[in-house]
């Protein structure tokens, strides 16, 4: 299946579902950071012109009333779920105003409706800065990947890893994943962030990004044997370099923040990301609309390990 990148313009954070009903649902980062929209299609490029629904508004003030980022839709256990981050003030960042971690539910066998409850905010052991987050089955048992800052840690965010009790509370056991230590994660800030986990060849892998969100934003990769005890942080790897980065021969910068879906046919992985047509000229990158979802096929090496190669070109 050949692609049309981008898939879909002005569209940050992008997470593509395919469900058991032959749909793919698709979700993002909206310009302005006051909704959560989802899309639907039978194929990938059929999202950008398909069912399209606002199925969420952010609240007038308080917790959800600001900065809503990187909503992810999944189906767990018979029902909906989007996890998102929100703040409760625009500009402040300090100890109490800044992004928690949200998550919305539906009950009905089609998500394509504003019939969705406020679960929350998903606790971790401390409250500060957290956002990103995304979850995974394995072996029976729900877990919860994010971001989050530590006073005590230097820099703005690491990983997080732990089991739940429900798709919206947390058991009261989590581990430090990872934090930003090599070069390449620590250009502009010192960011890991938007996990992403697929499990394949007896390894959970989990990818993520790390530097500001200009065009030195760059995915790296976690992984872990899949018989492992994913609880214990001795049985996590982590690559000393990104395995996704910006290309300048196709124009196209800062890749990250990405997800994984299967191709149509169910027998190719896809990763979806999103990336910039140029370096970011001057200013806040985030206040730059331009990060566009785009998606691509992927290999596996005889290691059984992801070989991403490079972002494609328009």
């Amino acid at each position: 299946m050949k692609y049309n990148n981008p898939i879909m313009t002005e569209r940050a954070d992008p997470w593509i579902y395919k469900h058991t009903d032959g749909y793919y649902y698709f979700t993002a980062s909206v310009p302005g950071y006051q909704s959560i929209e989802l899309r639907r299609a039978k194929t990938i490029n059929e999202l950008k012109d398909g069912e399209l629904l606002t199925v969420w508004q952010a609240h007038d003030k308080g917790e959800l009333s600001s900065l809503i980022w990187a909503p992810e839709i999944h189906y767990i256990r018979g029902k909906w779920y989007i996890y998102f981050s929100a703040s409760n003030h625009e500009n402040e960042r300090n100890q109490r105003n800044h992004h928690r971690m949200f998550v919305l539910e539906n009950s009905h066998e089609n998500p394509m409706n504003d019939d969705w409850v406020e679960k929350g905010q998903v606790k971790t052991l401390f409250e500060s800065f957290s956002l990103d987050a995304t979850v995974f089955e394995h072996k029976g048992e729900l877990y919860y990947v994010w971001a989050q800052q530590d006073p005590r840690i230097q820099g703005n965010s690491n990983l997080y890893l732990a089991r739940m009790k429900n798709p919206w509370t947390l058991e009261n056991k989590q581990i430090l994943l990872s934090i930003p230590e090599y070069d390449w994660e620590k250009i502009g800030f010192e960011v890991n962030e938007a996990p992403a986990v697929i499990i394949r060849n007896n390894k959970v892998f989990i990818t993520y990004s790390g530097s500001a969100t200009d065009e030195n934003y760059a995915i790296g990769l976690l992984w872990a044997d899949a018989d492992a005890d994913l609880l214990n942080g001795f049985s996590w790897h982590k690559s000393k370099e990104p395995v996704f980065v910006s290309s300048e021969k196709n124009q196209q910068y800062g890749p990250g923040h990405n997800s994984f879906t299967v191709s149509e046919d169910g027998t190719t992985d896809l990763i979806v990301y999103h990336a910039r047509p140029e370096k970011n000229k001057v200013g806040d990158p985030l206040d730059n609309p331009n990060r566009h979802a785009r998606i691509q096929a992927f290999e596996w090496d005889e290691n059984g390990f992801p070989v991403f190669g490079e972002p494609v070109a328009n």
